[in-house]
């Protein structure tokens, strides 16, 4: 397989994944999370991932196999030789997108989580100031509406 086909198959799958990550982006955006649509991203992220990986080491084969250095260099230098740079270039700065808008979901996750996890600890301690009686009953505290009635 050629580099330019494998830079080609790369790009091609990065522009899906950027696709999907402003899918997932959209999704954590809205007030009510769709659980569902997020698996289902996550698993076809998951595929193109898998997809990317075995481009990405099959090109990197294939350029050691030519005798071109290991990292960016030596695959810079073999784009060049092949008349691909401006595919390999394209690839890099895809991937370069779907790296920063992967960070952007983790933080979006994370800022989701840490508010759902605020709401808990003050559900908590608001069920944990209840005071019951000997009946069973709670009874009327200060700016709470007592509701046994």
């Amino acid at each position: 397989m050629t580099l330019a086909h494998l830079l080609g198959m790369q790009y091609d799958a990065l522009g899906a994944l950027v696709t999907l990550l402003e899918q997932e982006r959209q999704a954590l955006a809205v007030g009510n999370i769709d659980g569902e649509l997020l698996q289902q991203i996550a698993a076809d992220k998951q595929t193109l991932l898998e997809q990317i990986e075995r481009a990405e080491k099959q090109r990197r084969l294939n350029q050691s196999a030519l005798g071109y250095a290991d990292g960016d260099a030596g695959a810079q230098e073999a784009a060049r030789d092949a008349n691909c740079l401006s595919d390999w270039k394209a690839v890099r700065d895809a991937s370069e997108r779907a790296a920063r808008l992967n960070e952007l979901a983790g933080a979006m996750l994370t800022m989701r989580l840490k508010h759902n996890q605020k709401m808990l600890n003050l559900i908590h301690s608001v069920a944990e100031k209840t005071l019951y009686d000997t009946r069973g009953r709670t009874e009327a505290q200060p700016g709470r509406i007592n509701a046994s009635a």
